[in-house]
């Protein structure tokens, strides 16, 4: 037998929806004009270029040629600008943006303002460019819930790359698959990882997936290692090779670089990211996600559906390599200026 909970009055009397009724008010204006609707919403973020039409254009009908939908048409902006830059622009550059929370009680937890994030931000998308990567290139990302996973997304969407998240927890044959498939130039992986008490053997397997990679035909170019047990007291749980040429420490990478970098403006409906499905219909399939749409869903569902508020502190429990992650953690929150909790352990450690 379900249960119901009233809202305690403090809480309802600052929500943003306060009512089943204004629910069903805002409801009925997304539907019936969508373009005022979501219009209004997005003239909160920076727009390089203003969109000439909120949308969506749409056509699901082959006969009539291809299957597409957009949003926003006509517009340009950037998702690591209106997270970061807009915030430090409005006054939030001080304010915490990431209470990062290690594995163990007595390890390296750190917070970030989302000026530091910024900075960190910038020097990883410059330390990019230098090596080549361009808008439209792609970059797998294989690391622990460390603050350079989101600072490595965000590096991508400032330089107009597409990131492709693989889950930490993946084995060889899986990233193999997701680094040809999306042919990836770069990937950053980390020296390893401790998962409650087991070490996660990181770079060991991201070094087989090269080679698994490079059998298929294609060849990773560098692979970045962020040393995150390097140095720590559980530096010989791991064990790994260094291939001279391709392989670089990313405290090394990022080191000399500046902490400004240039935006890549992009157009609405150019690629944010892809994320693999799981593969449990088959063999995965890389799902593109665009980068205006993507910004105003992830942006009003942290308002809306999580209520959140600035004084609140949020935590998602979620891994960056699932879509939760990648919204509730990387983009949501921090379109939404919010301080969260970045949690690298698992819920039952120590």
């Amino acid at each position: 037998m379900s249960e119901m909970f009233k809202v305690p009055e403090q809480l309802r009397a600052k929500a943003h929806v306060k009512s089943i009724e204004e629910y069903q008010t805002m409801y009925k204006a997304s539907i019936e004009d969508p373009e005022t609707f979501w219009g209004d919403m997005a003239r909160e973020f920076h727009w390089e270029t203003r969109f000439t039409k909120v949308g969506p254009t749409f056509s699901f009908d082959r006969a009539k040629g291809p299957v597409h939908m957009s949003w926003f048409d006509g517009g340009k902006t950037n998702l690591a600008y209106n997270c970061l830059d807009r915030n430090v622009e409005r006054g939030l550059g001080d304010r915490i943006a990431i209470h990062y929370e290690c594995n163990d009680m007595d390890d390296q937890h750190a917070s970030f303002t989302y000026t530091q994030v910024l900075e960190l931000v910038c020097k990883f998308a410059n330390a990019l460019k230098a090596e080549g990567v361009t808008k439209g290139d792609r970059v797998s990302i294989y690391l622990p819930m460390t603050v350079e996973l989101p600072a490595a997304m965000l590096a991508c969407a400032r330089i107009g790359a597409v990131h492709s998240v693989v889950f930490g927890g993946f084995s060889a044959d899986a990233l193999a698959g997701r680094i040809v498939d999306a042919q990836s130039k770069v990937v950053i992986t980390a020296d390893g990882v401790m998962r409650a008490t087991k070490p996660v053997q990181l770079k060991s397997i991201t070094d087989k997936a090269c080679q698994l990679a490079e059998a298929q035909g294609f060849k990773v170019e560098r692979v970045v290692c962020v040393g995150r047990l390097k140095g720590t007291p559980y530096a010989d749980q791991v064990k790994h090779d260094w291939v001279e040429g391709r392989d670089v420490w990313c405290s090394d990478f990022i080191g000399s670089q500046p902490a400004t970098c240039a935006v890549e403006w992009v157009a609405s409906e150019d690629p944010l990211f892809m994320l693999y499905t799981s593969g449990s219909t088959g063999r995965p399939k890389g799902v593109l996600h665009t980068t205006a749409g993507y910004m105003l869903g992830t942006f009003a569902t942290m308002k809306y559906v999580f209520d959140y508020q600035m004084e609140d502190t949020f935590f998602c429990t979620a891994d960056c390599g699932w879509i939760t992650g990648h919204s509730y953690i990387t983009y949501g929150p921090m379109l939404n200026g919010a301080t969260q909790v970045l949690f690298e352990g698992v819920p039952t450690h120590p």
